[in-house]
């Protein structure tokens, strides 16, 4: 017997960047190594929906509707520069050592690439109603929206955010998918 396909969902424990790096028509989509989104606050979901209404002899004749973008927005409490090299390009240098280490991210016009990339968040154990299990969100094929939400705060913590559109992927025209597992499961 499957799985219930209704839960509750709650809470967000673990979230993960891959960059897309090949999506062929007929697939396979291939990514990247798994990038943390560190401190993981929350993960929205919301889209767009065009409506076409047919009219003649003065009365409405039919009604179709399209799907025209699924939007994520992210928050996320530590800033990752790995991160921003997934969603955004540019590059990281490290140097230095010992205690003069340096961690460097430069983004310049050339590498500026706003490179596709996948987005998996995850509940926690428990998180949904299968004692045990957990539900995974993942959107296929994210490009930046926005530039992400960076800086500083006065006297506060500054929560690092960004948004992205999806869209589907040419290997086999998925946009999102939700899993409920029985058995909880880490982003793989």
């Amino acid at each position: 017997m499957p799985i219930s396909r209704v839960t509750k969902v709650y809470a967000i424990q673990d979230a993960k960047i891959a960059p897309l790096t090949s999506d062929p028509s007929g697939g396979p989509a291939v990514y990247g190594s798994l990038i943390d989104v560190p401190g993981i606050k929350s993960f929205e979901i919301s889209g767009d929906v065009e409506v076409k209404t047919l009219r003649g002899d003065n009365t409405k004749l039919a009604t179709n509707t399209s799907i025209t973008n699924i939007q994520v927005a992210i928050t996320h409490a530590k800033l990752s520069l790995d991160v921003l090299v997934a969603i955004l390009g540019g590059t990281v240098t490290d140097s230095g050592t010992g205690s003069t280490e340096v961690s460097t991210w430069d983004l310049t016009g050339a590498n500026a690439t706003m490179p596709p990339f996948k987005l998996e968040g995850v509940t926690p154990p428990n998180g949904v109603d299968i004692v045990g299990g957990d539900m995974h969100v993942v959107l296929h094929k994210l490009a930046l929206s926005a530039f992400p939400d960076l800086g500083f705060a006065e006297e506060d913590y500054r929560i690092a955010s960004f948004t992205a559109d999806a869209d589907p992927l040419i290997a086999n025209g998925k946009w999102i998918s939700i899993v409920l597992n029985e058995t909880a499961a880490a982003i793989a």
